[in-house]
């Protein structure tokens, strides 16, 4: 019986390419995919390799328990640093030791920030003479070192350091201004000089845009006021100037004046905690019959008043207002609400006992030290007696 053409054709082509495999005319690749599963071979993961863990440096575990060092804390902190195999832990200690560092606060700051073992005698000297260059004595130095010591040891990079100091200094900052940043923000002088620096050119500009005449003035005040700036995002800070903004209804040259003043301190903060907290002071202030108009006044006379968290701020008003306080009393005088809620209602009781009349006589009462309280509530005691 003849072969369907068909078939035959197929029969021919599979006895060509057999052919020309078996004497190599063609170069035939197979790859796994062209092949059937059962032929392919796939070695298992378990049969590779693993990275070797180094063990930790016993000889540097041992002299750290015997200079006192919480091992269990460092360990936790970074773990890495007990795997080094050259380490410095005795330099330092000496080197802290000349400083003024007692043996229990050398153990503290290691057991906190153990890295600090890994930088060498002179990388340690030039970073002390830069800081220094800010601080007055190595007292000062070293009880911020005590106190936090990441704020010395976070960075290795003792040029960037004194770039910064250089560039911070440009801006007219003084020795003062600096002091309060390395023991505040000292992650500001971590960062690259670039990053200040754009966050600096960033101020300068909207100063400009919004009419100022001064920017460099104006992106020192912004700083000196809030110390956390410079550790904050470009993209954050433009945000936040946007929002208030466009939330208040806000002139250039009232925006401006908020920016150069008390305002700069909440420039910081993520924008949704701000955004969150404007839209809760709207809401709270209209249940109490408040304008738009009024809670303007409030944040430009007291722009803390978005720092401070929702239901804090809610407790604080209910507690004034049950106090026999207006709502147009506290409008006057914000800075009430600077105070805690346990002050304040302690406050309230002791005036309340001595028949104290908010409304003939005020509120700035609440707004006093804890000294001038006390004596002012000896003198109304003594009144009330007679």
């Amino acid at each position: 019986m003849a072969a369907v053409p068909g078939v035959r054709a197929l029969l021919n082509l599979h006895r060509s390419v057999a052919l020309q495999c078996r004497f190599a005319l063609l170069p035939v690749q197979l790859t796994p995919t062209c092949l059937p599963r059962r032929l392919c071979t796939i070695t298992p993961k378990s049969n590779e390799p693993k990275p070797v863990e180094r063990l930790e440096n016993e000889s540097l575990l041992e002299n750290l328990n015997l200079m006192g060092v919480d091992v269990k804390k460092a360990r936790q902190r970074q773990p890495g640093v007990f795997r080094k195999v050259i380490t410095n832990e005795h330099g330092l200690a000496q080197f802290l030791q000349s400083k003024g560092a007692s043996h229990k606060a050398i153990a503290s700051i290691i057991s906190r920030f153990p890295r600090a073992i890994t930088r060498t005698a002179d990388h340690l000297e030039q970073r002390w003479q830069l800081w220094r260059s800010i601080f007055e004595t190595d007292a000062e130095i070293v009880s911020i070192l005590d106190r936090s010591p990441e704020s010395f040891f976070r960075s290795s990079d003792n040029e960037n350091l004194e770039k910064n100091i250089v560039f911070l200094t440009s801006l007219g900052l003084n020795a003062k201004d600096l002091h309060r940043l390395l023991t505040t923000a000292p992650r500001t002088f971590s960062n690259s000089l670039e990053l200040n620096r754009q966050m600096v050119e960033l101020l300068e500009d909207i100063c400009a845009e919004l009419g100022g005449k001064d920017p460099e003035k104006f992106a020192k005040a912004i700083i000196s006021r809030n110390l956390y700036i410079l550790i904050r995002s470009t993209k954050r800070v433009k945000k936040n100037i946007d929002d208030l903004k466009t939330s208040l209804k806000l002139s250039d040259c009232e925006l401006l004046a908020l920016l150069q003043g008390a305002g700069a301190e909440i420039l910081d903060l993520s924008n949704e905690y701000l955004k969150k907290n404007f839209k809760s002071l709207q809401q709270k202030m209209a249940s109490l019959g408040c304008q738009r108009s009024d809670v303007k006044k409030l944040v430009l006379s007291y722009p803390m008043v978005l720092y401070i968290g929702t239901e804090r701020l809610s407790t604080k008003l209910d507690c004034l207002l049950k106090g026999g306080i207006t709502i147009k009393q506290i409008l006057e005088k914000p800075k009430v609400l600077d105070y805690s809620t346990q002050n304040i209602t302690g406050r309230l009781e002791k005036l309340q006992s001595v028949g104290y009349d908010f409304q003939e006589s005020g509120i700035n009462i609440l707004d006093t030290s804890r000294k001038r309280f006390d004596a002012k509530m000896e003198k109304l005691a003594v009144s009330s007696d007679e």
